[in-house]
């Protein structure tokens, strides 16, 4: 069974959030349940593959472990950059693997199950922020429900531990469960509705012009697939948020209106928001911090260009190994460089960056850049 697709899973939520909606009603505690529920909704998704399930709790048990170690470390040495390092990499090591394993000769796939990715980020999340002082425990009922719930597993929105935990102990009024409810009915629908009508049709249109190979039809091909990945990705985010509201959790958003962005740093803060809110907080931030700190490059504009480089070019590979992937990756760093020397520098810029004509050509040009952007993206150009 797939997740937020088809009869049988919706069926299936319509049932088990039945009791739920009644704790909910009641004022009671929803997690217990929810955490069951979840249980036989990752059951019921990995049933066909014994193999999956298997690498699945293998994965848990082992990011548990190092996070409970690491914890028990930083407990009894404090800050030590060596060993958070070490920790980071072992976090990490899982997907490291299942990612460039099938590159090599061999093409062994190890950790082969759905949502490794997103499971990853969240047990570096929680090693990164043991270092940084924010979390003083981790306990297991916890960490499993963070990592499993089934709104999340395969897609995302990627949630942050303590912000999960703070929704598991948050008690929700009657009046407040049921507005929540009546919000996550209408997103399921919203979500149901882009997935099955709007995303199907850019699908049927991106088919027919799948195969060409002339300039105008490639054009085309670029709209319809990005348009395509959108309602795709933001029907099944909306289709995640409604759930997590329905057993009593308020995952963070994925989609802000992203196609009215005027240049691609406002696009990356309205775009797929868990994942670029990510890599901004735990990569590209920390990456400025360490070359301010070792004061090299000496430009704070050239410190944060490269920042970006790396940063989208991290986020490509983690997509995938495919050169379409890394050059999509490239691409984004390389233009939010740009963007961020052109915005810095550019007395153009600040003379007219308030006036409405100028606002319409940076939507034009963002816009067309991010299309451009989906159709490498798409492996067509590559």
């Amino acid at each position: 069974m797939e997740l937020f697709t088809g009869y049988t899973f919706f069926s299936a939520l319509v049932l088990l959030s039945i009791p739920a909606i009644i704790l909910g009603i009641k004022e009671k505690n929803i997690k217990y349940y929810g955490f069951f529920v979840t249980l036989v909704f990752v059951f019921l998704a990995l049933m066909k593959s014994p193999k999956a399930i298997m690498y699945l709790v293998i994965f848990c048990l082992f990011e548990y472990f190092i996070i409970r170690e690491y914890l028990r470390i930083y407990k009894a040495k404090g800050r030590n950059a060596k060993t958070y390092y070490i920790f980071v990499f072992l976090s990490l090591l899982p997907l490291m693997l299942n990612k460039f394993l099938p590159v090599l000769p061999g093409h062994l796939k190890i950790f082969a199950f759905l949502g490794i990715s997103y499971m990853t980020f969240k047990g570096t999340q929680i090693i990164i922020e043991i270092y940084d002082g924010l979390i003083e425990d981790v306990k297991l009922f916890d960490f499993a429900y963070l990592f499993l719930f089934f709104p999340t597993i395969t897609s995302g929105p990627i949630d942050r531990s303590r912000r999960f935990e703070e929704d598991l102990k948050r008690r929700i009024s009657k009046e407040e469960y049921l507005d929540n409810l009546g919000t996550a009915i209408f997103r399921i629908l919203l979500g149901a509705m882009y997935k099955t009508v709007f995303a199907a049709l850019f699908y049927q249109a991106m088919l027919r012009l799948e195969r060409t190979s002339d300039i105008l039809e490639l054009i085309g091909y670029m709209y319809v697939y990005g348009f395509y990945m959108f309602f795709d990705f933001a029907g099944y985010s909306h289709m995640a948020v409604g759930a997590g509201m329905i057993f009593g959790i308020q995952l963070p958003e994925n989609f802000n209106k992203p196609f009215v962005s005027k240049d691609l740093k406002e696009f990356w803060d309205r775009w797929h928001i868990s994942l670029s809110h990510w890599f901004r907080d735990f990569i590209f931030t920390r990456i400025v911090m360490k070359m301010t700190e070792k004061k090299c490059p000496k430009k704070k504009l050239n410190r944060a260009s490269l920042a970006f480089l790396i940063n989208m070019s991290v986020m490509g590979i983690w997509h995938g190994t495919d050169l379409n992937y890394i050059v999509y990756g490239v691409y984004h760093g390389v233009l939010l460089a740009i963007t961020e020397i052109y915005e810095k520098k550019s007395k153009f810029h600040k003379k007219n960056k308030k006036k409405k004509w100028y606002h319409a050509i940076q939507w034009f040009v963002t816009f067309n850049v991010v299309m451009f952007g989906f159709l490498i993206f798409s492996g067509k150009l590559i």
